[in-house]
């Protein structure tokens, strides 16, 4: 067994669908599909679907498109400048 020549086919393979962050996205996508709602047809027909168009969005029983927010579109968080003023502040009561 030529194990380059096997290595060599799983990167291009790998290649071909985006990258290994496109592979990310796709295991996540597989996820979203195994738990939602549907029958187990429905779900197998939506990750065939899936695998089938890489970056697509999986749907299987009526599930709402999820998609996987990269970290780097990420919203940093708010960062408070100035101390809060009484306005701010919740009521006392």
């Amino acid at each position: 067994m030529n194990f380059k020549k096997l290595t060599d086919q799983a990167k291009a393979a790998i290649d071909k669908r985006g990258g290994t962050e496109a592979l990310k996205g796709d295991l996540a996508g597989l996820k979203d599909v195994a738990k939602g709602k549907g029958t187990f047809k429905e779900k197998a027909q939506a990750a065939k679907d899936s695998l089938n168009k890489p970056g697509a969005t999986p749907t299987a029983g009526g599930m709402p498109p999820t998609r996987a927010t990269p970290a780097t579109e990420a919203t940093p968080p708010t960062v408070q400048t100035q101390p809060p003023t009484a306005q701010d502040l919740p009521p006392r009561g």
